[in-house]
């Protein structure tokens, strides 16, 4: 056998040489000159042809990283296999195989028939669910999608990221994210954001010449850019050197693959299950000790604690989440919500509170460009040419403003106009300066900066305004009437943008941020983006499931109050990105308990707000589709985005919304919910039963002088539960259930079993009572006869009391199971029955039980069914709840 040491090593050595020969491979590309670099990689500026394209993805396969993938069909069999419970079975498996046939005069291959035949079933359904839920997992994933901007057959093309080959000539804009390893061929106040690879946070500057010496780091490279990072600000075009697992991100997946650090869905799960193991581990060596001590059959004692241990290990628990989530997942893609890690769902549905950006959210996301005006607040076609101007001939990512400006100005016919100018150069949109500027020359070699964003930051790049005709200089006069028109308009919940423009800009060189001053402001442009309809009863509807609604904005406070007023956000308490900036994080963690509404900020700004949410104990979802939202999505405990977001945000997100409105997303907290209680319902059921049947196994050790039940049969019964709870996975829940958050509390699950427990053991030592003094089963010979009347009341009982446990009111008088938990429970109760009643008792070693123990099964089983509901509502008065 090959020591596990031996191959770790060779792993390790083998991961280190992919990752050697991709960083000589880009230090190469780094280094080459242009037309050097375009020539080995066989393209040219205009990129390649579908054919080239197509040939090269049969070459180097689809655009992916696979290394150190484990969500392969073998790897799920493997799993659904060797797995700690069906070792266990293995074991005793063996020692039965050697007591029963090796060691035994009349070998009697029965029990190992039946024990391996649970192995095999257990496995198939362990691997038949993963591989549904991997299914649903993979269709879902499929209807979300990142794509890219190549070059193919001439023309600028979108194609899927896995699409992308070697050789393609890309286009790069703030908010995509690099498809592959690219060189950049064109680069304009192009910033990456590399933190993925780096752990550097701010953002690195890109160039497309050669600035760096042979001995600079890999990630130092200023014309290299990374696959899992992206575009912060600026444009790019850049050739793909290498693909997949070759790109330097590929090759240090193996060792990323252990980083993610877990939800509060796998840690609460692993506390279940210590919590259920740590209780396993103390009662089955005493179970051992009772039963060599008081019997002296050592053998038979050991085979018996063990098959206890796997009776009360919740070894469906895996099967059950899976398929409860990926249930869950689906049900929620109706909804057009789209789960993205199926452990998200359960955040989901703990989200208390929900940031929100205001665009396309609480609005129409349907900007119309209402007013194009001068500094007195009269329409003027000059504002609506320079800003037409502005957004047309921006390179960068046009948004939704720009499409609207744009849009106007070619109703108005000014599209003839665009032939008397040509763009000289650009300084992008950045968060920072939330601005944007061209520079354009005429005709008449006329050069112009003209320059569109926020009021406030515009201003306070304006030396001088335009009023009647004339150029003034802007003193505190021009200023004070400039905003009071801007105020009035913002007020009425108009979005403005200033316009501002100069004519002495340098005749040669590259323009810089340092430009951007000493401009003449020439007027207004504002905008109407009204509220949805559905918004407000979306917010009221959050709201009474318990989720607050608070809107992070970037927009200035007159639109944003106008309409959180109309969709009932409450505004009575308003904050800016400038008070935000001067609280320190005791004064900001005051402030998010009565603040609803946060304008003017900036992405940091988002982050932090998140940041004191959580501190303040609350699970926070945010909502957002831009670049500037990614920080407070990847804060958030569940990141929300939409399918027409830009690509980092839809990465960063953990689910995404086909539509976006908040009404779906309310459908979806409920939907995570409901998925929740389910995988509850199986872990208190689980818990509580088990420690009741550790009580009863307990009592009859020391008081019966013969095993309670054969290892056999328990393994039987424990396989027919098992069955019986696939049917939760798609259980109601009751309305009352979801109307609040839910949480993993283990103390809940404690308490549960320290009530649930010794009931279902009182009405097990009754049915033990009826057996031995009312049936007679009370001599060694008759043992057969006692263990087939446990087997029958223990398997009914358990299905039974999946109903008592999955509400907190009566059962099929004011709440219903689902169709499928109905036929699941009462088919294993009623093969349970069938078993006990007839000769197949038999084939497990027992007696068939007598008619006679009908009725006091009936009045056993009623009667714990009727305690049970007593229970159920001494314990909602006592905690308040039930699940």
């Amino acid at each position: 056998m090959i020591p596990v040491n031996f191959i770790k090593k060779n792993q390790s050595s083998e991961i280190q040489k992919n990752k050697y020969d991709t960083e000589v491979k880009l230090r190469n590309f780094a280094f080459m000159t242009t037309e050097e670099l375009l020539s080995h990689l066989s393209v040219t500026q205009k990129g390649l042809t579908r054919e080239e394209a197509e040939s090269r993805q049969d070459e180097f396969g689809k655009n992916v990283i696979t290394a150190g993938n484990k969500n392969t069909t073998l790897h799920r069999l493997l799993e659904a296999v060797i797995n700690p419970f069906n070792i266990i079975l293995l074991l005793i498996t063996i020692i039965t195989y050697i007591t029963d046939v090796v060691l035994s005069s009349r070998p009697d291959y029965l029990t190992v028939t039946i024990i391996l035949s649970l192995v095999v079933l257990s496995s198939l359904v362990a691997f038949v669910q993963s591989q549904r839920s991997n299914a649903a997992a993979e269709k879902l994933s499929n209807m979300i999608s990142n794509k890219a901007e190549a070059w193919r057959d001439g023309k600028l093309t979108e194609i899927l990221i896995d699409e992308v080959v070697p050789g393609d000539i890309v286009r790069l804009s703030a908010g995509d994210m690099l498809p592959a390893d690219v060189r950049f061929l064109t680069a304009k106040d192009t910033f990456i954001a590399q933190s993925a690879l780096t752990g550097e946070s701010n953002p690195v500057e890109k160039f497309s010449d050669i600035r760096n010496q042979p001995s600079d780091g890999l990630t130092d490279l200023l014309n290299i850019g990374f696959m899992g990072s992206n575009v912060v600000s600026g444009s790019a075009t850049a050739v793909v050197l290498v693909t997949g697992n070759h790109t330097y991100f590929g090759s240090m997946a193996k060792t990323l693959s252990n980083d993610r650090s877990k939800t509060s869905f796998e840690r609460g799960v692993g506390s279940v299950s210590r919590l259920l193991v740590r209780m396993m581990l103390v009662m089955v060596p005493v179970i051992f000790l009772i039963n060599g001590i008081a019997k002296g059959e050592w053998p038979n004692a050991l085979l018996f604690a063990i098959s206890i241990a796997v009776g009360l290990t919740p070894e469906m628990l895996p099967v059950i989440m899976t398929s409860t989530l990926a249930k869950g997942a689906v049900s929620m893609s109706k909804h057009k919500v789209i789960v993205r890690s199926l452990g998200a769902i359960q955040t989901f549905g703990e989200m208390d509170v929900l940031c929100t950006d205001k665009t396309g959210t609480l609005t129409e996301d349907k900007i119309v460009l209402e007013r194009y005006m001068n500094l007195h607040g009269i329409d003027d076609a000059r504002i609506l040419r320079h800003a037409y101007l502005n957004s047309y001939f921006q390179t960068g990512l046009k948004n939704l403003i720009d499409l609207a400006i744009i849009n106007r100005a070619e109703q108005y016919g000014l599209v003839d106009m665009l032939g008397n100018y040509t763009r000289v150069d650009e300084i992008p949109f950045d968060f920072t300066r939330r601005r944007m500027s061209v520079v354009l020359t005429d005709t008449t070699g006329k050069r112009q900066l003209i320059t569109k964003g926020a009021v406030e930051e515009m201003i306070g790049i304006s030396s001088f305004v335009e009023m009647d005709g004339k150029v003034l200089p802007m003193d505190e006069e021009t200023k004070r009437a400039a905003l009071a028109v801007y105020e009035k308009h913002n007020a009425d919940g108009l979005r403005i943008i200033a316009v501002a423009q100069k004519n002495e800009v340098p005749e040669s060189g590259a323009f810089s941020v340092a430009d951007e001053r000493d401009m003449v402001l020439i007027g207004f442009v504002g905008f109407l983006d009204p509220p949805k309809k559905s918004a407000k009863s979306a917010i009221v509807a959050l709201r009474e499931h318990g989720v607050r609604t608070v809107v992070l904005t970037g927009d200035s406070e007159g639109v944003a109050l106008k309409v959180c007023s109309k969709v009932g956000v409450n505004t009575s308490h308003l904050l800016t990105g400038r008070d935000v900036e001067q609280m320190d994080d005791a004064q900001l963690l005051d402030a998010v308990k009565t603040c609803n509404l946060f304008s003017k900020l900036s992405p940091s700004q988002k982050e932090r707000i998140v940041k004191a949410f959580q501190t303040a104990g609350h699970t926070v979802g945010y909502m957002g589709d831009g670049i500037n939202d990614a920080p407070a999505l990847r804060q958030a405990d569940v990141g929300i985005s939409v399918d027409s977001a830009v690509d980092i945000a839809k990465e960063t997100a953990d689910i995404i919304l086909l539509k976006k409105d908040l009404m779906v997303l309310e459908e979806g907290v409920i939907e995570g919910r409901r998925t929740f209680g389910n995988i509850v319902k199986y872990i208190k059921m689980a818990a509580s039963g088990n420690f009741g049947n550790m009580i009863s196994v307990i009592v009859a050790s020391i008081f019966l002088p013969f095993l309670p039940m054969l290892p056999v049969q328990i393994l039987t019964q424990n396989l027919l539960c098992d069955f019986a709870q696939m049917g939760m996975a798609f259980d109601s829940v009751d309305d009352e259930y979801v109307k609040k958050p839910r949480r993993w509390e283990t103390k809940s699950i404690k308490s549960f079993m320290a009530y649930m427990g010794p009931l279902s053991s009182v009405f097990d030592i009754l049915c033990f009572a009826v057996m031995w003094w009312l049936i007679g089963a009370n001599t060694v010979e008759l043992s057969p006869l006692f263990q087939c009347g446990w087997f029958v009341f223990g398997t009914v009982s358990q299905v039974l009391v999946i109903h008592m446990i999955r509400t907190s009111k009566i059962p099929f008088l004011q709440s219903n199971p689902s169709i499928p938990l109905l036929v699941s429970t009462f088919a294993v109760a009623f093969i349970a029955l069938g078993v006990g009643f007839s000769s197949i008792a038999v084939g497990i070693d027992m007696m068939p039980l007598p008619t006679s123990f009908i009725p006091w099964l009936v009045l056993i089983l009623a009667g714990y069914c009727l305690f049970a509901q007593l229970i159920k509502k001494i314990y909602v008065k006592q905690y308040g709840e039930w699940l």
